[in-house]
């Protein structure tokens, strides 16, 4: 069966593929220019031409690097964010780099392993394109065991406390990497209501999505990661 990519309805997605390997940013370019709703808009090898593109270009997302010269993925991620609205969605090899936790509390949308496959990248991109936040549940929890070990944040309890028993619930779940179906089923309601839980979770704690919900949880305790067996 022939593959039926979708028809652009509106504008094509921008992109900015930023990595300081010339391959690999041309294998993304390949991959991404298939897409009819996609549109590779610039590269850049460095963190500062990276910051600099998304300013002239104005890209809808920029798959970052971490490690680059000049500037590191990190600190690209904050000036970005804090600069544009192209959402950042961090490019890192299985092993994690230890800039991923901190890209994450940044503001990142989420990340990527390089090799993944090509379907994959292309969903990550239009998934953080839509708002959404791209977090894959065997890697955020390789993520938290390895890099949540600070004490819980002061001054959490009072936001924690406007959360209802069951929008708690939800946060824990999410914080464990499950999807909004595994929720539902976990529950036992309905996956429309899952995501209204979701919503006024993100609302009320004043986080930009799943992803700084999965950290927020963490680092306030309220979900504790096992360290105690091996790193899957």
């Amino acid at each position: 069966m022939v593959e039926q990519r979708p028809t652009p309805a509106t504008d094509p997605i921008r992109v900015l593929i930023a990595d300081d390997q010339r391959l690999v940013r041309a294998g993304f370019r390949v991959l991404l220019e298939r897409e009819p709703d996609l549109e590779v808009v610039g590269e850049a090898d460095n963190g500062v031409d990276a910051v600099n593109s998304c300013v002239s270009l104005h890209p809808d997302v920029v798959l970052m690097d971490i490690r680059m010269p000049r500037l590191d993925g990190l600190g690209a991620t904050r000036q970005v964010l804090s600069a544009t609205a192209t959402r950042v969605l961090i490019l890192t090899t299985f092993d994690l780099d230890d800039y991923i936790y901190e890209a994450l509390r940044a503001g990142a949308s989420g990340f990527l392993l390089k090799d993944a496959p090509a379907d994959q990248l292309v969903a990550a991109v239009r998934v953080v394109a839509a708002g959404n936040a791209l977090i894959d549940p065997s890697v955020t929890r390789r993520l938290i065991t390895r890099f949540v070990r600070a004490a819980p944040l002061a001054g959490t309890p009072a936001r924690v406390a406007v959360l209802t028993s069951r929008e708690l619930e939800v946060l824990r779940l999410i914080a464990r990497g499950l999807s909004n179906t595994e929720i539902a089923g976990t529950l036992v309601i309905e996956e429309n209501t899952v995501k209204t839980h979701v919503r006024r979770v993100l609302a009320k704690l004043e986080l930009r999505d799943r992803v700084q919900a999965v950290v927020f949880a963490y680092e306030t305790g309220l979900v504790v990661a096992d360290t105690s067996g091996p790193e899957s």
